[in-house]
């Protein structure tokens, strides 16, 4: 049954950010899905809009339970796996769970998906990359890690073991993959929490405190709207031909985190100042970032025709909107987060 008409989905981590404008996606279009999630970085209210849907089913679990997984791949058609431990907060204090349910949970999703030979979307992280100095990055880019002794590279290990499995499977065993690179996503629904930068530094413009900027501030990121990102992973599941391939998905706008502030406290009228913090000051020593992270996403536009819609200055009202209107119906649940870098 082809990808649009009636297809019963899987979304494992669809009570994410991303996971749950998928969600909504894949049942207005008129598919059926099932969401697979813990909870622990979820929220139950992001799927608030698809709970009354005749087509939605949440199952409360998580993707390292085989016995759950091979169920739930069993009954749909499709899966696109979203699950993982996220932000650069949480791989940092809690490294373990990171690679446990990175590595573990996707082999057990990855393996399921074979067994009942059903089409998976891999989604894993523009972090790929590490300290590759190289811009644009193309897919084929060189992975460049700093030591395994800095646990920052948890993140971007598990996602490679991701890939790599995804890929082994499709090359020996004729598995239906597709692999997404994402870069820096924004959008409605965003936390602060776990080191996203663009709610963060919104939260406390809103508030009028000091907007902590990592760093020197001259590291430089792309940004793209979720509705973006959830249109280029729907363009590649319908598309055949990008099956067995990697692809790159995000915004090539680039800007500067101390701009990106700038500009936060300009679009809020805000009175915040900026306020600079070491790295090792927020992280400890030894902690790297990459400078600049601008993905090249030719290979998606050729094949499937997508390109961003949404400017920076949309991402951000967007984003504003949705920190006023959080902070007005729990101003406890809005104060900063100083938590972690884009």
């Amino acid at each position: 049954m082809p990808e649009g008409s009636g297809t019963r989905y899987l979304v494992t981590g669809g009570a994410g950010f991303i996971g749950s404008h998928l969600v909504e996606a894949l049942l207005a279009r008129g598919d059926s899905v099932v969401v697979l999630d813990t909870l622990s970085t979820g929220r139950p209210a992001n799927l608030a809009a698809a709970a009354g849907h005749p087509d939605f089913r949440f199952v409360h679990g998580s993707v390292c339970d085989e016995l759950v997984v091979d169920e739930l791949v069993h009954e749909c058609d499709v899966v696109i796996h979203m699950a993982a431990a996220v932000g650069v907060r949480l791989v940092v204090e809690q490294p373990l769970r990171s690679l446990t349910t990175n590595i573990r949970g996707s082999e057990i999703v990855i393996k399921a998906a074979h067994r009942y030979r059903r089409k998976i979307l891999v989604t894993s992280t523009s972090d790929i990359y590490g300290k590759n100095s190289l811009h644009p990055l193309t897919e084929t880019a060189d992975t460049i890690l700093g030591s395994p002794s800095v646990l920052r590279w948890a993140y971007s290990t598990a996602k490679a073991v991701d890939e790599i499995l995804a890929n082994c499977y499709h090359r020996e065993r004729g598995l239906s993959t597709v692999v997404v690179r994402l870069f820096n996503t924004v959008g409605p629904r965003q936390s602060p929490m776990y080191g996203m930068v663009v709610p963060r530094l919104v939260r406390q413009a809103l508030r009028n405190e000091p907007l902590t900027v990592f760093g020197d501030g001259r590291q430089t990121r792309c940004f793209a709207h979720v509705r973006d990102v959830v249109d280029a992973i729907l363009s590649l599941m319908s598309e055949p031909a990008a099956v067995g391939q990697t692809f790159n998905v995000g915004s090539s706008r680039e800007i500067s985190i101390r701009e990106l502030a700038e500009m936060i406290i300009a679009r809020c009228g805000s009175t915040s100042p900026i306020r600079l913090v070491p790295y090792d000051q927020a992280y400890g020593p030894g902690y790297e970032d990459m400078h600049r992270k601008v993905p090249d996403t030719a290979k998606l536009h050729a094949l499937t025709g997508w390109a961003p819609r949404y400017s920076l200055d949309d991402i951000l009202s967007d984003a504003i909107e949705d920190g006023a209107r959080e902070m007005s119906e729990s101003p406890a649940a809005a104060s900063p987060y100083i938590t972690a870098l884009p």
